[in-house]
């Protein structure tokens, strides 16, 4: 599995991410849904490696990487966070740009890492993931006012 792959602790400021990286060409950053793992890309990530120069960390509080506390406010698992690891590691792996795809949660997280760093996303993909607007229209949070 990710043969010829590196597998990497990386800091990226506040926490250390677990990073599978290999392949050469225009990088591209794969991010994983819940409750999944850069495993996730087990298949993909080969294929596309003979193209492109392939990043698939472990999210923030996800597999081997770092699990920060969440703070009063919850900002330590906000995806802005996490978005703002994906620049990181971009950093910490010389790249200034990249095409970011994201399932699941972690199309929250590249659609986050587009808006808020638009100059570092040269592509993005999202799968599997519902428009936030539909969810929070359907969604009862009658929990959260408690």
């Amino acid at each position: 599995m990710f043969a010829g792959f590196a597998l990497e602790q990386i800091d990226v400021g506040p926490v250390r991410l677990r990073v599978r990286h290999g392949g050469s060409g225009p990088p591209v950053v794969l991010l994983h849904g819940h409750p999944r793992t850069h495993a996730t890309w087990h298949r993909v990530a080969p294929l596309l490696a003979e193209r492109f120069t392939v990043i698939c960390p472990d999210l923030r509080g996800y597999g081997g990487s770092s699990k920060p506390p969440a703070g009063p406010d919850h900002a330590g698992y906000a995806k802005r966070a996490m978005a703002a690891d994906v620049v990181g590691l971009l950093d910490a792996l010389g790249h200034d740009r990249a095409a970011v795809v994201g399932h699941d949660r972690g199309c929250y997280v590249a659609m986050r890492t587009a808006l808020d760093h638009p100059g570092r996303v040269s592509r993005l993909g999202v799968l599997d993931g519902v428009p936030i607007g539909e969810a929070l229209a359907r969604c009862d949070a009658r929990f959260a006012a408690r």
